[in-house]
């Protein structure tokens, strides 16, 4: 999921072993870490909504930041698309690749797990969680327009505005729901290391305790009153029954309250090394393959059992989504399924010669010549 001195969110770079090592910082292979297994909490959530205030606001709760962050985070490590050949290259291999072997893979595995066999196979409408890659791969195409405007983040807030206006967008690609979240992605692009060092400072963390609580506690409040649906940005205001200037206005009351909520969670992520920060690399391994994990057990109905409602059924269930989850995220299953979501794919493009020369430290005109220019980097490994 671009040069940066980390890996794309949720993407993973393909630098040398020993170079990847320098330019990992652990704090974002922490977060994409945490805010996954969010992700997969969440969905393990949906079930047990129905009947419980408690869940329900949670459910609200972290769904008000949990893919702001990580598509916050996203952005700020597209910073360095620049639309060269290598890296439209890594675009298509990274995100479409992906995309079309997972929407196939989703529709066709959903054809049993809902049980509709008829479910036609369409790349133009993404199910379940591939409307995410489908969503980076236009923000991120259109990074270079977002670093030249004069005022990226207001008009990226005025075209998510004007889409909650517009029902007409229609589903095709999820563009509605790429155009509501799009103020992050922008946000991303405009974010320095220093914004984010200002969040891992104590007085933030400290800050982030009653911010967090005061939420949870308003989340728990609004269940009754609110449509959390809202959150999901898939939607036009006419289609939640409302009139059309509520758009608008929620569109910037919940991209504030998303990006609070999105730096207390992040003012609390560790900035050390710890047990799960080498799982950050893995967090789009985890993203995509956690959903088959889930429709699979929603086909066997496990929430119709009765414990799975009791608090204790709650916690387990809860700690089951993380950990499955998290063995996704693991090595081995990286390497397993690689060829689909990171692959190698040389073959299928030209080879840009500029980029060639210099990687090996020669000047781009002699490459032709065969000539090797002096000073010559040594590679690492």
């Amino acid at each position: 999921m671009p040069s940066s001195p980390a890996t794309d969110v949720p993407l993973v770079s393909r630098v040398p072993l020993c170079e990847r090592a320098k330019q990992r910082d652990a704090f974002f292979d922490n977060a994409k870490y945490l805010a996954i297994v969010l992700v997969a909490t969440g969905h393990a959530w949906e079930p047990l909504r129905s009947g419980s205030r408690t869940v329900t606001a949670l459910y609200m709760f972290v769904y008000a930041f949990h893919m702001p962050a990580f598509i916050v985070m996203s952005g700020y490590f597209s910073r360095g698309f620049d639309a060269s050949p290598r890296r439209i290259g890594r675009l298509v291999t990274g995100v479409v690749v992906p995309y079309v072997v997972f929407e196939t893979a989703y529709t066709l595995f959903t054809r049993w797990s809902d049980g509709v066999p008829e479910r036609p196979v369409s790349l133009l409408d993404p199910l379940y969680l591939t409307w995410f890659l489908a969503a980076l791969f236009i923000w991120r195409l259109t990074t270079p327009i977002w670093q030249s405007v004069r005022w990226p983040l207001p008009t990226a807030l005025a075209v998510a505005m004007l889409a909650t206006l517009s029902p007409s967008v229609g589903y095709d690609l999820d563009l509605q729901r790429a155009l509501q979240f799009l103020p992050y992605f922008v946000l991303g692009l405009c974010l320095r290391p220093d914004h984010f060092r200002l969040l891992r400072r104590r007085r933030a963390r400290l800050l982030a305790v009653p911010v967090g609580a005061g939420a949870l506690a308003v989340a728990y409040w609004a269940v009754p009153r609110m449509d959390y649906a809202w959150f999901f940005h898939h939607s036009a205001a006419g289609e939640f029954g409302v009139p059309a200037w509520y758009g608008p206005v929620m569109t910037l009351v919940l991209f504030g309250c998303s990006l609070t909520l999105a730096a207390c969670f992040l003012a609390w992520v560790p900035g050390r090394r710890t047990w799960f920060t080498t799982l950050g690399a893995g967090t789009l391994y985890g993203f995509l393959l956690h959903g088959f994990v889930i429709q699979a057990a929603n086909h066997w109905h496990w929430s119709h059992l009765a414990w799975t409602h009791t608090p204790l059924g709650k916690i387990t269930v809860s700690v089951i989504a993380a950990a499955a989850v998290t063995a996704l995220c693991t090595s081995p299953v990286r390497r397993v399924f690689r060829c689909v979501v990171e692959p190698r794919m040389d073959w299928a493009f030209r080879r840009d010669t500029t980029e060639s020369a210099r990687a090996v430290g020669r000047a781009p005109g002699e490459v032709s010549a065969g000539r090797e220019a002096p000073g010559t980097a040594m590679r690492c490994g």
